[in-house]
């Protein structure tokens, strides 16, 4: 009786639940949709809502300023047709996107197709027009839509009891408030949101948030199954409840369907969710009027959303008969593959250049493949330049170097260059903190949570 699967006393606890959820219309007189693929699609929109925060929260967890009528968050989840596996895809809320036509919901004008970032899609025409650009942008339908406003996303995070994070450094961000040491953390809903709101934890800014939104949601499904909520009715009760009661979802979603999800993944384990983020070409693609945005690698994510659409897992499956791969011992906070490099020789040593660049391929950084000649030939230590902007992607380039020095060069660009120096030995292995594999940097949901590592 315990089991929700027991289909009377899963309706019976759930009966009345849909007399508190916010009804929108996304899908209204929207035509020439995506095909429907296999699975169902779901779009989880986050959105500001500080104006239902209480004075004394917004000054605890550092909730001020004006209220933005935009999207903080958007994420498209995919739950396969079998129900076995769930792939969350991030969107980075600055990409720049092309809006169809549409009624500014602000003024009331008809506006043509202009430019804009992501988040100011729902701004400008709300849970509609966020749903017309998501799907021109990815040829996914979606079938589902959710909105989590700040209230709601602490009130659920509450009602499961807290969710545990691990972080293997201090993060401090003194616009939220997030102040962790190394260690594991029960985190309560105010906590939580400032630990997915944070974007000032280190150079990674809002590319460096949805990795630790993802890992955040993988701790929360893990909650959710191991920590016996999908087979307690009444905790279940109360979790949807709280859900239901403060987001805004189109009319097809309700109980019914909230039923339907606990019961297919009451089989779930961490490893059953796997997370990746849309591929990026450019991650500071200036555009006159809008200002940086992000710019989507085309041909990659292409290939992502077609994988969701044929209902494909995003994460590489095991090679059989291949060794797993110990992991190396030196944590880093970008994955080599994320980061570019440019080989030069500073020697006169022949073939260092080349050496240099295998090594650093050969340990999983994309490097250019062509190492050139350094316009020095006398250089004793190596030497790594880069872009302040990709300061991260530097020092993991460092780690793998030890003894390598660095000097920020402004205006290089994303790809970290470096000149070989008479006192290279080797090139030592690193991982990322956030495993990132195959071609669309997936990760999945026990490799992140606590004691994955």
């Amino acid at each position: 009786m315990v089991v929700l699967g027991s289909g009377a006393l899963g309706h019976a606890v759930m009966t009345g639940l849909d007399t508190g959820i916010q009804r929108v219309d996304p899908f209204k007189d929207m035509k020439n949709r995506p095909q429907a693929g296999h699975g169902v699609n779901f779009l989880l929109v986050g959105t500001d809502g500080r104006e239902k925060i209480t004075k004394d929260e917004k000054r605890e967890y550092r909730l001020g300023g004006a209220p933005c009528h935009c999207t903080d968050t958007v994420m498209l989840v995919h739950l396969s047709a079998d129900r076995s596996r769930a792939s969350v895809v991030s969107l980075p809320r600055d990409s720049y996107v092309e809006l169809p036509a549409h009624l500014d919901e602000a003024d009331g004008e008809q506006h043509g197709s202009h430019p804009v970032k992501l988040n100011a899609a729902y701004a400008e025409g709300g849970p509609n027009l966020t749903v017309r650009t998501v799907e021109n942008m990815t040829r996914v339908k979606i079938d589902h839509y959710l909105e989590v406003d700040f209230t709601s996303f602490m009130k659920t995070v509450d009602a499961m009891g807290g969710v545990d994070i691990c972080t293997a450094k201090t993060m401090h961000d003194p616009n939220t408030g997030l102040d962790l040491l190394p260690g594991t953390h029960r985190l309560s809903g105010g906590q939580a949101l400032q630990y997915v709101r944070s974007r000032h934890v280190d150079g990674g800014s809002d590319l460096g948030r949805m990795q630790r939104q993802q890992r955040f949601i993988a701790a929360l499904i893990r909650q959710a199954t191991q920590g016996g909520v999908l087979l307690n009715p009444v905790k279940f009760k109360e979790v949807s409840s709280t859900l239901l009661g403060s987001v805004r979802a189109d009319k097809g979603f309700g109980s019914e369907q909230m039923l339907a999800l606990g019961q297919a993944m009451r089989d779930f384990t961490p490893s059953s969710s796997e997370f990746a983020s849309v591929p990026v070409g450019n991650p500071s693609f200036p555009v006159k009027g809008i200002g940086s945005t992000v710019k989507w690698d085309e041909a990659k994510a292409a290939k992502l959303f077609e994988a969701l659409r044929e209902d494909r897992p995003l994460a590489p499956a095991p090679v059989p008969g291949r060794p797993v791969r110990k992991q190396p011992a030196v944590p880093v906070d970008v994955a080599p593959s994320q980061v570019r490099v440019q080989v030069e020789n500073g020697t006169r040593i022949d073939g260092l250049g080349t050496r240099v660049d295998s090594a650093l391929r050969a340990t999983g950084f994309d490097t250019t493949g062509a190492p050139g000649t350094g316009a020095s030939r006398q250089v004793k230590r190596t030497l790594i330049t880069y872009d302040p902007r990709w300061d991260r992607s530097a020092r993991t380039v460092s780690t793998a170097l030890p003894g390598s020095e660095m000097r920020a060069v402004p205006g290089q660009g994303r790809t970290v260059v470096v000149i070989a120096g008479a006192d290279y030995r080797k090139v030592v292995e690193v991982r990322a903190e956030d495993p990132y594999q195959g071609e669309f940097g997936v990760v999945t949901g026990d490799q992140v949570v606590c004691g994955s590592k």
